[in-house]
């Protein structure tokens, strides 16, 4: 086997366990900090990607879905899952893993999980969307849905726009007290509220990462102040809605795939000619995003492939720099390409043939 052809197949691989591991070194700030930069960086070659909307097979339960995408060198997909009702069988709501490809060969680089990586990735993209958007003297967020996005969503905001204190609501109260044990751990100020209305007052940013898969009006019109931006992370497929029809009439809406948006997002619930703009055409310069400090703008987030692409690339890049991947012998090494039954019917190794004979002798 030449060398050439060694090096094609040397997929990489990266468990949830290597992946903490590396984050924790890292730093999780930091990670997030990495990935929206990398984000960023794809945004900005929007017209590279050959983009789709994810494929997505639904239940009475849940889904689960395919989010592909490519440019000219890397092909890019992510398997996810979105349950709500998880929890009963002590299960993450959403489970995922993605593979980056060689465009050239076909051959896979990199599997990897992206549970925690996706965790990572939609808080820097709500990041990466609220400095494009929000007003820049953020201080306050509410945080409406304390599930597993919510700690992830306050690093973010913390450490790349600012935000001192957290203003927290959840139905489920076990979960407030969760994310606010946290949040003090990681040295953050926050206050639990009763209600949505009680949370959002006097929040310069209001985000809703709420789980449960229904046409909800999480937020109103009427508790929605001036200068306000929304990050609406929760609603993310069809039939799953997290803000009033109203409230999208407030202001500017803006997202990341237009396409795919439309169909899962809370503009399912506009008509087709409902104005929007794709986030990459301000953060390219294209469109003036808020144009007044007492603008409401809304960032509908339903996560796109292009931000699994950029997370992907930035673990990847991350995990050669520390020395920390694994091979995964995922594609099978043939001296002759064209010769497959070969490598099924070729003479076991010496170690299996050694195995072999102890077995025999017992």
């Amino acid at each position: 086997m030449s060398a050439t052809t060694a090096k094609r197949l040397n997929t990489q691989y990266l468990s949830a366990e290597r992946v903490a591991e590396i984050v924790r070194r890292k730093g999780l700030a930091n990670c997030i900090a990495g990935v929206a930069s990398y984000i960023r960086q794809d945004f900005l070659r929007w017209n590279d990607f050959d983009k789709c909307a994810r494929v997505a097979s639904h239940s009475d339960v849940g889904v689960i879905e395919l989010m592909p995408v490519s440019d000219a060198r890397s092909y890019a997909f992510k398997y996810v899952n979105g349950h709500p009702s998880n929890h009963r069988f002590n299960l993450p709501t959403v489970m995922a893993f993605g593979v980056l490809a060689d465009v050239e060969t076909g051959t896979p680089d990199l599997v990897s999980e992206l549970t925690l990586t996706t965790a990572i990735r939609t808080a820097a993209m709500s990041a990466v969307a609220a400095r494009a958007l929000a007003r820049e003297d953020v201080r306050s967020m509410a945080l409406i849905g304390n599930g597993a996005q919510s700690e992830f969503q306050a690093l973010a905001f913390h450490h790349l726009l600012g935000v001192e204190v957290f203003h927290l609501f959840d139905v489920d109260r076990s979960a407030t007290r969760k994310l606010a044990a946290n949040l003090e751990r990681m040295g953050l100020a926050w206050r639990a509220f009763d209600s949505v209305r009680e949370a959002v007052r006097g929040c310069d940013i209001v985000t809703t990462a709420t789980a449960d898969k229904t046409n909800a009006t999480i937020l109103t019109a009427d508790i929605i102040e001036p200068g306000m931006h929304l990050n609406a992370v929760g609603g993310d497929c069809p039939g799953k809605t997290e803000l009033h029809a109203d409230v999208l009439r407030l202001g500017p809406v803006f997202c990341g795939f237009e396409p795919q948006s439309r169909i899962e997002g809370d503009m399912q619930q506009m008509p087709a000619d409902f104005p929007v703009t794709e986030l990459w055409q301000v953060l390219a310069g294209r469109v003036q995003g808020r144009t007044s400090a007492a603008q409401v703008t809304i960032f509908d987030s339903v996560g796109f492939a292009l931000e699994d692409y950029s997370a992907l690339r930035y673990m990847r890049d991350l995990a050669l720099e520390s020395g920390m991947g694994e091979r995964l012998a995922l594609i099978p090494e043939l001296d002759d390409p064209k010769d497959l039954f070969g490598f099924i019917a070729a003479e076991p190794p010496v170690a299996a043939a050694s195995g072999a004979a102890t077995v025999a002798a017992c």
